[in-house]
């Protein structure tokens, strides 16, 4: 059984930053892919970033430049590291784990989510 616990999530004002974190187990971590989707108010779940085996990684347009995310295959854990943040980027944070592509329904796995309030 995989599990998926998102953490690090909080309010932050404009242009701050935050690093979330998702802790994996139950699944070989180091040969799965992992991403990070948002869900706004009102709107779909959205594709953020995800990385892959050897660490490539693919951003959103709405993200790239300001957000990074990385793995620890060691620890289990991928993070999501959230700079100059806007407050469109408020949203309810979720990792996913599998095989996917941009499309929130093809993910195997997900967290419950975490809170990310952007105050302008």
């Amino acid at each position: 059984q995989v599990q998926l616990v998102e953490s690090g999530g909080g309010l932050v004002q404009a242009g701050g930053s935050l690093r979330l974190s998702c802790a994996a187990s139950g699944r070989s971590f180091a040969w799965t892919r992992m991403a990070w989707f948002r869900r706004a108010p009102g709107k779909e779940r959205m594709f953020v970033g995800n990385i892959n085996l050897s660490g490539e990684t693919l951003y959103a347009d709405s993200v790239k430049g300001r957000f990074t995310i990385s793995r620890d295959n060691t620890k289990n854990v991928v993070y999501l590291q959230m700079n100059s943040l806007k407050p469109e980027d408020t949203a309810v944070y979720y990792c996913a784990q599998g095989r996917g592509t941009q499309s929130a329904s093809t993910w195997d796995y997900w967290g419950q989510g975490t809170q990310v309030t952007v105050s302008s």
